[in-house]
């Protein structure tokens, strides 16, 4: 079997028992819908629900994507962090507009938030550092991501080094962290059925609020 064979071969997502998008009930607004779809995802036991692939583009217009994890939902947008000399946090400073995908096969379920990414301010970055394990936040107080490394070694230490830091100082925050909001112009669900086509409500941002249409599968 080619590898081509084996990909298509394979099933998107299991059936039957899928549920369903009643696009006729959706509530006014994009965050609740996200909100209703992440308990779901949460009670169904997926694993890492809160994930999402993050898109983001530089100034000259090259993409670049990574998977990273939902922070909070607020009025405001889609919350994730950063360090913000990181390449995503380089690519937002440039080029604001950004995506977060959401895919949970299980629930046979996609969301894609589109808008614009902007720092949540210097209290927000902070609470968000400090509410990490002396782990994470020994991480992000490395701060050379994506930078060549010659060795595992040097990480080992470099890590080791930041992890005293901040194990002795409970306060000690990255200097560069800093928690973004993606605010959006459009949220898409995409919801696939058990049998028919694929559902697609769109919600589009205007100056009233929110509109939402149907889109072609």
């Amino acid at each position: 079997m080619t590898f081509r064979e084996r990909l298509r071969a394979l099933p998107a997502f299991p059936r039957p028992g899928l549920p369903d998008l009643d696009t006729e009930a959706a509530p006014s607004s994009p965050h609740e819908l996200f909100a209703t779809w992440m308990d779901e995802a949460i009670d169904a036991g997926l694993l890492l629900p809160h994930a999402a692939t993050l898109s983001t583009a530089d100034a000259a217009g090259h993409v670049h994507a990574r998977v990273l994890l939902l922070k909070d939902l607020t009025a405001d947008g889609w919350w994730f962090a950063s360090q913000s000399t990181s390449p995503k946090g380089r690519d937002l400073a440039a080029n604001p507009h950004a995506a977060m995908t959401f895919l949970w096969p299980e629930l046979g379920r996609q969301v894609k938030v589109t808008g614009s990414a902007a720092s949540a301010g210097v209290d927000a970055s902070r609470a968000d550092f400090l509410a990490r394990s002396d782990l994470s936040r020994a991480v992000g107080l490395v701060n050379h991501q994506s930078e060549p490394l010659s060795s595992m070694a040097e990480y080992e230490r470099a890590f080791a080094e930041a992890l005293r830091a901040v194990t002795a100082d409970p306060e000690l925050v990255a200097p560069d962290w800093t928690a973004y909001v993606l605010a959006p112009t459009e949220v898409e669900f995409w919801q696939a059925p058990d049998d028919g086509p694929h559902v697609r409500l769109l919600y589009r941002a205007d100056a009233d609020g929110w509109t939402t249409g149907l889109m072609w599968p």
